[in-house]
């Protein structure tokens, strides 16, 4: 479950490549992209620019490089040319990177042109949530404090918290142990050790917390058509603390 100094540097490597695409997507005129146009210029800036691999592609028998979960989807979004991204919108692009075996997983909600009072709160607060988790990292620490944190800010806020997916280890494999819940009590649950890498993904909601699935058997809704959010890092325990490994040039903690 624990990761060595050296294989941990080899998912800081994919990790630091992981934070590239997001900045990378920073500059593209998202506004009137389809989703299956920013899938396939992520896929071609993975693999042409940073020689790495889109490990979501074939995973699961999944075809893309990346989930586009727009508005009221909560994740898992699949790419489509029909899906184009309009003013107003909010959609949250999960990607993961393979890098000398090694992978990294992350998620960002970006707002298209425009965006409402409402729906820039709850992204904002999806993701002071996401810190709120992260900060509770430390060897010694529970899992459930990682959970409580998150869950605290969300519902002071007024959102409820999706407890139907959770975060994850990560390594070699893009789903390893522990799970990670995003809710939870203090004190409770796995006690965390230094060299364990998971991933820390919240996804809040304006209204309930319940979600079903569509047809396509991939794309996860909320269950009352309100609004959802989500940020993802991946997350190394420390000596002293929590390393980020897909920190993002523009995050500065």
């Amino acid at each position: 479950m624990t990761k060595t100094p050296a294989e941990i540097a080899l998912m800081a490597e994919a990790g630091r490549r992981l934070a590239q695409v997001f900045t990378h997507l920073d500059g593209l005129p998202l506004e009137g992209m389809s989703t299956l146009e920013i899938n396939d210029r992520v896929e071609a800036f993975i693999v042409d620019e940073l020689k790495a691999r889109p490990a979501s592609k074939g995973q699961y028998g999944y075809g893309f490089v990346l989930n586009s979960s727009r508005n009221a989807v909560v994740c898992h979004g699949v790419p489509s040319a029909d899906e184009v991204l309009k003013d107003g919108d909010i959609v949250n692009l999960d990607i993961t990177l393979e890098k000398d075996g090694f992978i990294a997983d992350s998620s960002k909600t970006y707002l298209i042109g425009s965006v409402g009072p409402q729906a820039r709160r709850l992204v904002r607060t999806t993701y002071e949530a996401l810190w709120k988790g992260i900060r509770a990292v430390r060897p010694g620490a529970r899992l459930g404090d990682i959970g409580f944190a998150i869950e605290r800010h969300a519902k002071t806020a007024g959102y409820s918290v999706v407890r139907d997916y959770c975060g994850h280890g990560i390594g070699r494999e893009m789903h390893e142990e522990p799970q990670v819940l995003h809710f939870g009590r203090a004190g409770t649950g796995l006690t965390l050790k230094e060299g364990m890498v998971f991933t820390i993904e919240p996804m809040l909601n304006q209204g309930v917390r319940t979600v079903r699935t569509e047809d396509d058997g991939w794309t996860v809704t909320t269950a009352d058509g309100k609004l959802s959010a989500q940020f993802e890092h991946t997350v190394a325990v420390t000596a002293d603390g929590v390393r980020v490994l897909t920190l993002r040039p523009d995050e500065a903690r």
